[in-house]
């Protein structure tokens, strides 16, 4: 399977992302057919941005941590200009929550390459000012890494699809290596952060976030992260109190610090 990725990872550094075609995601435009999915939501980042986030708890959403940057300046955006907008369906959502707190995995490095490193530990948590206690919004549960070739769907915005979440169902994991997840589900521009579900126990859970697009072969893929171990830092960095106030950028690669698995992508 090493070689496998290794494979992957040649094809992904002469490839160039292309834009989303649409195929196999089905836009929820109406409240049944997004009725399930309210805990997937948009994350307005000050304004100018967003990305796509999942309520795992009443007051904490998951996303990628590159979506708490800036790409311009390269520093972190204040978590109280985040506003998580629940369930966001044609102007309109299930729940407005701004953003209290906001961590970052300790050894995500921002850079616009991506990295074994940057791609394992893409994640970040968001603690909301007050819980969402809506019956209608219920917090994912979060589940092991996915196995390879398991079935696995995202629930995301897009562009040109901001205004009502997308579902894909049939996408797989294609090959993971040292916690960076190779995987055949497309995505865009917003879809940053969003959730990556299985579905055999009967219920969505969540085993990662999406990190990045690229292409293999003529064939978009997206990157992401295994979620158990960056998870549970998170969860105790907040239990430590961290994320009160705008943490110190993260550190920036230099020669040596990194070990670059070769794939260019923009950030979805």
């Amino acid at each position: 399977m090493r070689r496998v990725f290794l494979f992957l990872v040649a094809v992904l550094t002469v490839a160039s992302p292309v834009a989303a075609d649409g195929s196999g995601l089905r836009r929820l435009n109406t409240g049944d057919e997004n009725r399930g999915w309210e805990a997937v939501g948009r994350l307005d980042l000050d304004g100018r941005e967003l990305c796509t986030g999942a309520l795992i708890e009443p007051d904490l959403v998951l996303t990628a941590a590159h979506c708490l940057f800036d790409r311009t300046t390269k520093q972190r955006v204040d978590p109280a200009r985040i506003e998580f907008l629940a369930g966001w369906r044609n102007g309109r959502a299930s729940a407005y929550r701004w953003i209290r707190r906001a961590v970052v995995h300790p050894d995500y490095e921002f850079s616009h390459n991506i990295i074994a490193d940057r791609v394992r530990n893409d994640v970040a948590l968001l603690e909301l000012h007050h819980p969402i206690r809506n019956t209608r919004v219920r917090p994912f549960p979060t589940d092991q890494r996915p196995r390879e070739g398991q079935r696995i769907g995202i629930v995301s915005y897009g562009k040109g699809r901001y205004e009502a979440p997308s579902l894909e169902e049939m996408c797989d994991v294609m090959t993971q290596h040292r916690g960076v997840l190779v995987m055949s589900c497309d995505v865009d521009f917003g879809s940053s952060g969003a959730p990556i579900f299985t579905f055999e126990t009967g219920r969505p859970r969540v085993v990662s976030v999406v990190s990045g697009m690229a292409e293999v072969d003529g064939r978009k893929v997206s990157l992401g992260t295994q979620l158990e171990k960056p998870l549970q830092i998170l969860k105790a960095q907040l239990a430590s109190g961290q994320g009160v106030f705008q943490a110190p950028p993260p550190k920036t690669s230099g020669v040596g610090e990194r070990r670059d698995i070769g794939a260019k992508f923009a950030k979805p």
